[in-house]
């Protein structure tokens, strides 16, 4: 009964290969079955793999991660062959793609299948066989140093990177340059390390032009547009926020003309961001919106999470405290869940906002620790000067008012700012500082200290640190 069933799918398979040959190219799955069912192993793994290939290119990953799987399976079954070995590395890397945006990327199974992949690419190395895609250790390299930066990985986040700069050089793809010269932009600005940081991201915006570098407008072009938020980050931070949001809303439009997922919730992360730290709360919160909606359509758990917290941080912002708790309490945990750890130091501060705002003291001192202990274990100090901002402002809002911890706290805060040549942290915590002196009737010792991080800014006065540091001057002159 078994070989007449092979034999009746075996048949199938031949007929659509012959009098229907657009199903191998359209239908790569339909043909895949009847070639497993007919016992043939290796022609059922490739095409499960081209399979794989087209759902993913569809972000169809429900789907992909199924092909993909099925081509393992088939040629876990047969005998190794160059290949076959060839096929299951090729497959393994768009398991390891698809699980990425289906699990996180820095799941234990996405870490798991890259682990799997730069295994088989070694073997293939030791046999002296090439490998199907000769940027397969590239492409493998850059995804575990993604998970990595997600785990907030710090050191290995950084070796990472230069693995990846090595490899690009050594191959000489422009491609690959540009998403090296990214890798390593993005592990020096959550590194708090902003100058070097834009450089490598200038280097990396300047490899590509969208209306010239016509052959790497898919693969070149996505990291072109993640490397322009990334530097829109480095540029806010710096004390350019007016640039920073024409980085972040070019690096959407151009992200959408990509049309590739992963790369458009890359961005609209940075973009709810920047604006957040802008002060456009409004508009920060469409964008935690767009991200949650593209999550659940693809059922992407990282981006979800992200666009939730982003959604909580509008909340505490905009005086909604009570809500922003839960949903920020919530949040983190499927956000940790999916093996992220990532910027968890600035919401866990912004959380401690929302507890001091409902007099939960206890709560919010706890929240600021945690962040705290999270930047000495990860070395994610790209937010430090903040959270020491706001630890002075709610030691002042405490019913147990410490104005000493409140002024050794933006001390600290002005002196990490100063450190990382951050403006925008500098005039936030000089602002903090100037108010608590002008309290204790020091107002020209106020004036001294903002008035020149103030007047070093040239752009982004509409912005709401700057409208409010403007308008706090005004105060100390009367």
């Amino acid at each position: 009964m078994r070989e007449k069933k092979q034999t009746l799918h075996k048949r199938i398979a031949e007929v659509l290969e012959a009098q229907f040959p657009e199903v191998g190219e359209t239908q790569p799955e339909a043909l895949a079955r009847h070639c497993a069912l007919a016992g043939l192993s290796e022609k059922a793994a490739v095409l499960w793999g081209k399979a794989g290939r087209r759902s993913l290119r569809r972000s169809a990953l429900a789907e992909a991660e199924s092909h993909f799987s099925q081509a393992l399976d088939q040629i876990a079954t047969h005998l190794s062959t160059p290949r076959l070995r060839r096929e299951e590395i090729a497959a393994q890397i768009g398991l390891a793609s698809t699980l990425q945006l289906r699990r996180g990327f820095a799941s234990s199974e996405t870490k798991a299948a890259l682990a799997r992949t730069l295994k088989l690419i070694d073997r293939a190395a030791a046999l002296g066989e090439p490998v199907q895609d000769p940027l397969a250790l590239f492409t493998t390299l850059h995804g575990l140093w993604l998970a990595s930066v997600v785990a907030s990985a710090g050191e290995a986040t950084q070796k990472l990177a230069a693995q990846c700069m090595a490899l690009a050089q050594q191959a000489g793809a422009k491609g690959e340059l540009i998403a090296a010269h990214r890798a390593v932009g993005f592990s020096r600005l959550f590194a708090g390390d902003f100058m070097a940081s834009r450089a490598s991201l200038d280097t990396a915006i300047g490899l590509f032009a969208p209306a010239e570098n016509h052959a790497l407008t898919r693969y070149g072009g996505d990291h072109w547009s993640a490397a322009l938020s990334g530097r829109a980050a480095a540029l806010w931070a710096l004390g350019y926020p007016d640039a920073a949001q024409a980085d972040a809303a070019l690096s959407l439009t151009s992200a959408r003309e990509f049309g590739h997922a992963l790369t458009i919730g890359n961005n609209l992360i940075f973009a709810a961001w920047i604006y957040f730290g802008c002060g456009r709360y409004a508009v920060a919160g469409e964008h935690a919106d767009e991200l949650v909606a593209l999550a659940d359509a693809k059922e992407e758990p990282f981006y979800r999470a992200f666009g939730l917290m982003m959604q909580g941080l509008v909340l505490t912002a905009t005086g909604d405290a009570e809500t922003a708790t839960k949903l920020l309490s919530s949040t983190l945990s499927a956000y940790r869940a999916t093996g992220a750890a990532l910027l968890t130091p600035h919401l866990l501060s912004h959380l401690a906002q929302a507890y001091a705002q409902l007099s939960r003291w206890d709560e919010a001192r706890g929240r600021l620790d945690e962040a705290l202990n999270a930047i000495e274990a990860t070395g994610e100090r790209w937010c430090e000067s903040d959270i020491a901002r706001i630890a002075g402002e709610i030691a002042l809002a405490a019913p147990d008012k410490d104005e000493a911890k409140a002024e050794g706290d933006f001390g600290r805060a002005l002196a990490l700012a100063r450190r990382q040549s951050a403006k925008s942290w500098e005039l936030r915590a000089a602002a903090s500082m100037a108010r608590l002196w002008a309290q204790q009737g020091k107002p020209a010792e106020a004036r001294e200290l903002l008035a020149p991080v103030y007047g070093w800014f040239t752009q982004g006065f509409a912005t709401r640190d700057l409208s409010q540091a403007k308008a706090t001057l005004e105060e100390l002159a009367d």
